[in-house]
């Protein structure tokens, strides 16, 4: 991957992405982070994980099959939150910046790869969990394109996020399922 110097940030997310635009032309930026390796909670801890190229698949089909797949959306905790700036992406107000890790996370610096902005497709619905289990995913009949409170496959979650079931299971283990999950999509594709 050839790396642009004018994609490259500070740790503290600064950096020199819009070049000699004036100050007015400006928007709220947020930024998301695509791990590069899976987390050392994993069993596949350091491992690649593809993201960066299965998400510019998603965004840019090279195949009708992708040799990797291809990565539609991510899940984040703080489902309120992240439902908040989505709004004010898809409103024309911010941008969310996809970026990465060059090396060790925190202690390095970061590179954006990507840009949604509010012609992208960029969306979100809240995920839910019946009794706290990963194996009862649904989302909210206001989140739902059809208006109704649809259970989903684990599985299609799995895909859809990159990964394969056993390793979508495994990296989700800790997360509080008592609490909605962020499904942010980077295509027009909804459930």
């Amino acid at each position: 991957m050839t790396i642009d110097n004018n994609n490259i940030f500070n740790n503290n997310g600064h950096g020199n992405a819009f070049g000699n635009v004036s100050k007015s032309a400006f928007v709220k930026t947020y930024v998301l982070i695509v791990s590069k390796t899976f987390p050392k909670t994993h069993s596949k801890s350091g491992k690649h994980t593809f993201f960066i190229e299965k998400i510019n698949e998603a965004k840019i089909s090279i195949s009708e099959t992708p040799i990797m797949g291809s990565k539609i959306h991510t899940l984040r905790g703080n489902y309120q939150l992240w439902k908040k700036r989505i709004d004010e992406i898809q409103k024309g107000k911010a941008i969310l910046s996809l970026r990465f890790w060059i090396g060790k996370p925190y202690n390095s610096k970061q590179v954006e790869f990507l840009q949604l902005d509010k012609s992208s497709g960029i969306g979100i619905q809240g995920l839910y969990f019946d009794f706290n289990r990963i194996l009862e995913p649904f989302i909210s009949s206001e989140d739902s394109k059809n208006e109704l409170q649809t259970y989903l496959s684990t599985h299609e979650i799995a895909r859809n996020d990159g990964l394969n079931y056993l390793d979508f299971k495994e990296w989700f283990k800790g997360y509080d399922l008592n609490e909605p999950m962020a499904i942010i999509h980077f295509t027009a594709f909804r459930y």
